[in-house]
């Protein structure tokens, strides 16, 4: 059985609306199109979808910390990961609770339906098959074994991996109580009027599902608050090296915000413009976080398209 809890942002709105929107209709991967809101009524109505262990109406507005439980949410015949001896992985850091690897870039993190076998979780498994038991009962939490964060398909950097239940519960509530310190370094186009900052405003996923936005009054789906500082460590000609610290955790937080003030990352073909790099130059730099009484701290070196651009800048 999946289990959800809801926060503040998302309560408010009815349940049958809510699954269909933030769980199964808006995802590009393994849940999207699975069901319809007209099949989550009836789920709802067959009591295959519970409230605080109560049967509840498809109308049922959500509160802050309701705890919604689903039964028979998965229509995937096959969810067993297969483990993949060709992707490489580099490693900063191992010990008996932790895995710290710098991504590299153009590999989603876990399997999805349309990515099966070549991801960074397939890797994971060839190398560390202790950590394909240790994840939640969340949707599809078994395709994120030892999974605590993502970083986005194109962007490299440092992630840290659990390797074990009691491990996993808690980097899972360090991210969730932004207890853990995050510096990214990202090329951006243009230069910057304010050579350090902080971004405050609330993203939402866009009519379409396929990226986010900056919400407005009017905005449809989930409104979450999300705050970004940066700061300026080289300028160029046409292009900015910035320090990013996103002090919340919503997906492509650091693009659509970066984008938002006229800066987008060089490279981004959803938020900005594609052509001048393969992929946006976001790198996860580091990451610093304490588990266990013992305090961390991980930095990950920038790939080589990454120092290439900044060789080559000056001529672009």
């Amino acid at each position: 059985m999946n289990k959800i809890t809801i926060e503040k942002e998302q309560a408010g709105k009815r349940i049958d609306k809510f699954l269909a929107e933030e769980f199964f209709l808006s995802r590009k991967t393994a849940s999207r199109d699975k069901y319809s809101r007209g099949e989550i009524i009836k789920k709802i109505k067959d009591g295959e979808v519970l409230v605080n262990a109560k049967k509840i109406k498809p109308s049922y507005t959500l509160a802050d910390g309701d705890e919604i439980k689903l039964k028979n949410f998965s229509k995937e015949k096959n969810n067993k990961i297969v483990a993949n001896n060709k992707i490489p992985l580099q490693i900063l850091f191992k010990n008996k609770n932790i895995i710290v690897i710098n991504k590299q870039a153009g590999i989603q993190v876990h399997p999805s339906h349309n990515e099966k076998q070549n991801t960074l979780v397939n890797a994971l498994i060839n190398h560390f098959p202790e950590i394909i038991n240790v994840h939640d009962d969340s949707i599809d939490g078994n395709l994120r074994p030892g999974i605590v964060h993502r970083l986005d398909k194109d962007t490299s950097g440092v992630m840290v991996i659990a390797r074990n239940k009691k491990t996993f519960e808690e980097l899972k509530k360090h991210f969730k109580d932004r207890m853990i310190e995050k510096k990214y370094i990202a090329i951006c186009q243009g230069i910057f009027t304010e050579k350090e900052g902080t971004i405050k405003k609330p993203i939402a996923r866009s009519a379409s599902y396929r990226k986010q936005v900056i919400a407005r009054k009017n905005t449809k789906t989930t409104i979450r608050k999300a705050v970004t500082s940066y700061k300026i460590i080289k300028e160029y000609e046409k292009y900015s090296l910035v320090e990013v610290f996103p002090k919340t955790g919503r997906m492509h937080q650091i693009r659509i915000h970066l984008a938002s003030i006229g800066h987008p990352v060089v490279g981004d073909s959803v938020y900005g413009s594609g052509s001048l790099a393969r992929r946006q130059l976001l790198h996860a730099k580091e990451l610093k976080f304490k588990l266990f009484g013992k305090k961390y701290t991980f930095s990950a070196p920038i790939l080589h398209d990454f120092k290439d651009f900044l060789l080559n800048i000056d001529e672009k």
